[in-house]
């Protein structure tokens, strides 16, 4: 009879310990797993935050959207692009590949926006005006200043 309770308290003791051991890993591994993912989340936020873009050797930083439009944008850095003047509020030029679109009539563009219209047009407006056009927003280049001069080129950086 001692034998048997002997056994089964030792049996219970086993279990006990591997149960506990077992909830120990599962919560390391969750707080390593936290960890990995706030570490990850932090560095995708900081690779998506911002890029540098040059306009006439003047370095500006053009604040980026976090959307699938901006991701694959990212992607085609860092590029050089011939912009063409229209309208006399805006610069454009035809991407050589389209980009993932969710296009929005924003009503109201601000001097600085960069938007992408229909799935491979990059337009930068330097003159904020209303419009009644779909667009997906990239960004916005705080300070920009008046581009109607022309065409121009802009380097876009990671």
């Amino acid at each position: 009879m001692k034998e048997k309770i002997l056994l089964i308290t030792i049996c219970c003791l086993l279990l006990i310990t591997g149960c506990m051991s077992h909830n120990d890993n599962s919560k390391k591994n969750n707080e390593e797993n936290n960890s990995n993912r706030i570490n990850k989340t932090k560095e995708e936020d900081e690779k998506l935050a911002s890029i540098n873009i040059t306009i006439n050797n003047k370095s500006y930083t053009l604040s980026l959207e976090d959307n699938k439009t901006t991701a694959e944008f990212i992607k085609l850095l860092p590029k050089e692009y011939k912009m063409i003047e229209l309208n006399g509020n805006e610069k454009y030029v035809y991407l050589e590949s389209s980009l993932p679109t969710n296009s929005s009539i924003p009503s109201l563009i601000n001097k600085g926006d960069v938007m992408l219209f229909g799935d491979n047009c990059l337009v930068i407006f330097y003159k904020s005006f209303n419009t009644k056009y779909s667009y997906t927003k990239i960004g916005h280049i705080d300070n920009l200043p008046n581009l109607d001069n022309g065409n121009i080129t802009i380097k876009f950086e990671k």
